[in-house]
């Protein structure tokens, strides 16, 4: 490899860590997993490095659920250590989540880099609106004692979270809200799905991406191992970061800022999709 070879990847790997830095601090303050910063960060980075566009959000989705994958086994253990683990509630979803992640991968493949933005950017919208609103507690309360309904929300939560590639919790920790468990219950839970929300998908968009090309150096499929490396090390290490400046914001606040960055996230895809 030549210098000019060596000296072209740095503005790729300083983009990563920045990306790092960026999507660990957010996580850490706002408490999520990191994909709903990860993939809009990840993406912008990429797109100002001159990647192909069309695969850029890809590239994302992809990464940001192979990041969650070690991060998501840590967090399940110890909310297990602390008896935050619903294993019946896990054991209902896991079969139906990892379905619909594992199709949800595949299918990436079809669509476009647009298709997912948008789909980001409309469930980023109903995310914010349901931190706010709390209509999904009224629209699903009554069916918190239905097996097929917990089955069918897994599938539909794994699917739209493989394709926005996220971990889940937006998604999981309302539904199991709204079906009756408390929040502690619910967060635990929702870090052992999300484990399997995340291999799920990843196994799915390292085979729908195998083979395409114009991806970024060092790409397996749709994961890039530089970025997996690279962002997961420093959003590792800037979480806690993000986690010391919550606990100095009152809750209420904090959920209102979590809305508020869902909705200029959901905006910014938008206007991806419209000015590309």
């Amino acid at each position: 490899m030549d210098w000019a070879t060596i000296i072209g990847y740095w503005p790729f790997v300083l983009g990563m860590l920045a990306t790092g830095v960026v999507s660990g601090v957010a996580a850490g303050l706002l408490g999520i997993g990191g994909g709903a910063v990860i993939v809009p960060a990840l993406s912008t980075a990429l797109l100002w490095m001159g990647f192909d566009s069309d695969v850029v959000q890809h590239v994302a989705v992809g990464t940001s659920l192979a990041i969650i994958i070690p991060t998501g086994i840590m967090s399940a253990r110890a909310h297990h250590k602390r008896g935050a683990l619903d294993i019946e509630v896990f054991k209902l979803w896991a079969p139906f989540i990892v379905a619909g992640t594992f199709i949800g991968g595949l299918m990436a493949g079809w669509y476009s880099g647009d298709v997912l933005r948008i789909v980001f950017a409309v469930m980023a919208f109903v995310i914010a609106a349901n931190i706010v609103f709390s209509f999904q507690t009224k629209l699903m309360g009554h069916l918190h004692g239905s097996k097929p309904t917990h089955r069918i929300a897994a599938f539909v939560v794994g699917y739209l979270s493989s394709l926005m590639g996220i971990g889940g919790g937006s998604l999981t920790v309302p539904t199991l809200v709204a079906f009756g468990h408390t929040m502690h219950k619910a967060v635990g839970t929702s870090a052992a799905i999300g484990v399997a929300i995340a291999l799920s998908g990843t196994l799915g968009f390292l085979i729908s991406g195998w083979g395409v090309s114009d991806l970024p150096p060092l790409s397996v499929g749709y994961v890039n191992i530089v970025a997996l490396v690279l962002v997961g090390a420093m959003a590792a290490v800037c979480a806690p970061l993000g986690a010391a400046l919550a606990h100095r914001l009152d809750q209420k606040t904090l959920k209102y800022v979590f809305a508020a960055f869902l909705v200029a996230v959901g905006l910014n895809m938008l206007w991806k999709v419209l000015a590309g």
